[in-house]
Formats: structure tokens, C-alpha cells, sequence
């Protein structure tokens, strides 16, 4: 066994643009689309809404998720807010947690024209995809916000520094 004086696995020389994202709290969200076998689910925080006579959001999505892939396939996708209780979801849909028989085994959802809806889900979104470009490591997709749930979020799930917190 062997002591280490710093921590073992820390980057000798971090990248500042990492670190700084990793400051900026994000709202967790649950990105999910398609039907039946052909269901699809991301955990994302890099999102923003944009207002306006026909609001969008915007978010930076893993270019080689199965998310993608299925947002492009059907055009339409449900974006939920998770709570602090949702913290296994989150960590299920991101693929960095186990979740046996797939993570929508996990919980509960209802079939919507859009994808997966969260049985829990307070507050969500039906959104339709706009366009899409490369930026960086990601995909940047624009959706359009067709309907919209907003409920009681008691105890959000935010994320900053690779750690859950809640408000």
C-alpha cells in the first residue's frame, strides 16, 4: 500500500475551462425520447432557456449519446427537472451509476407524443428539435418549448463540482 501525500488521480495541470464549468451550478435535467424499446434518456445540465414569442432551449449534448441519436430519429423529446430524491436517476442516465435491466427500469414513466415522461416529474417540458451545431465536445441542440408543466420543486437537484446538491 502506498500513501500518497497529494490525491492519486488529480490532473497536474487542469484544464481552467473545466474548472470554471465546474463552478457554474446546473439544474439536473432527464432528457428522454422515443418509444417502447426505442426509448432513450440523458442526464444533462448544460441548458439554458431562451425567451421569446416562441421559447427554446438550448443544450450541450454528447454527440455520440444514445439521446441524440433518438432526439434526431423523432424530432421531439420531454425534458424533466429531477429533485434531490431523483439522485439515482441522474446517476443511472448518465451511465455512471448501475442500473439493472436499463435506467428506465429505474423509475416510473408515462408514454407521451414526445418521449418518457417521469411519473414524478413536476415540472417538464415537451420540446421539438430546431437545429443543431457542433460546438466544442458537444452538440448544441435548440428546441422548441411546446408544452410546459411547471409545479412545486421543493428540493431541486443541482450539480457544481461533480457533486448533487439541493437549494
Amino acid at each position: 500500500m502506498t500513501i500518497h501525500t497529494g490525491h492519486p488521480f488529480a490532473d497536474p495541470d487542469p484544464d481552467p475551462a473545466r474548472r470554471l464549468r465546474g463552478r457554474i451550478v446546473g439544474a439536473v435535467t432527464l432528457w428522454t425520447a422515443g418509444e417502447g424499446g426505442d426509448r432513450t434518456g440523458l442526464t444533462v445540465t448544460s441548458l439554458m432557456v431562451a425567451l421569446g414569442p416562441e421559447p427554446r432551449v438550448l443544450a450541450l449534448l454528447d454527440p455520440d449519446s444514445d439521446l441524440l441519436a433518438g432526439l434526431r430519429q423523432t424530432g421531439r423529446a420531454v425534458v424533466q427537472l429531477l429533485t434531490w430524491d431523483d439522485r439515482q436517476l441522474a446517476e443511472a442516465f448518465a451511465g455512471t451509476a448501475p442500473a439493472p435491466g436499463g435506467p428506465f427500469r429505474q423509475a416510473e414513466f408515462v408514454a407521451t407524443p414526445y418521449g418518457p415522461l417521469l411519473a414524478t416529474a413536476t415540472t417538464h417540458a415537451s420540446v421539438s428539435l430546431a437545429g443543431e451545431r457542433e460546438v466544442g465536445w458537444s452538440v448544441e441542440v435548440e428546441a422548441v418549448l411546446d408544452e410546459i408543466a411547471v409545479g412545486d420543486d421543493d428540493q431541486p437537484l443541482l450539480h457544481r463540482r461533480g457533486r448533487f446538491h439541493t437549494a
